[in-house]
């Protein structure tokens, strides 16, 4: 079992930068593929980025690929979000989830874990 909490949500300004945390719980974290998906209202949420635990290949969708990066700590069973140069289209919550298997993935159905959510405004 593991559950995730996300922070670091909030209001931006466009063209700022925020950083979100995923805390995971659980002896295993680091045997998992971890991943942040978005919704934003009237939206269907959507792949946002992901990374692989056995190598730390990392994928991205195209609309954040060069401003957003993913990282993970093992030590601390967390996984981050850093997200620069931010659009308002970007306004949305963000969830991240957690995936038992080596390789990443962006088909949401793999993903045995999820967050709460934080809330992500970027104000034009």
């Amino acid at each position: 079992q593991v559950q995730l909490v996300e922070s670091g949500g909030g209001l931006v300004q466009a063209g700022g930068s925020l950083r979100l945390s995923c805390a995971a719980s659980g002896r295993t974290f680091s045997r998992y593929a971890m991943g942040w998906f978005r919704q934003a209202p009237g939206k269907e949420r959507e792949f946002v980025a992901a990374m692989a635990w056995s190598n730390g290949v990392t994928a991205y969708a195209d609309s954040v690929k060069g401003r957003f990066t993913i990282s993970r700590d093992n030590a601390k069973n967390t996984v981050y979000l850093q997200m620069n140069s931010l659009k308002p289209e970007d306004t949305a919550v963000y969830y991240c989830a957690a995936a038992a298997q080596s390789t990443w993935t962006r088909r949401e159905n793999l993903y045995d874990y999820w967050g709460q959510g934080t809330q992500v405004t970027v104000s034009s």
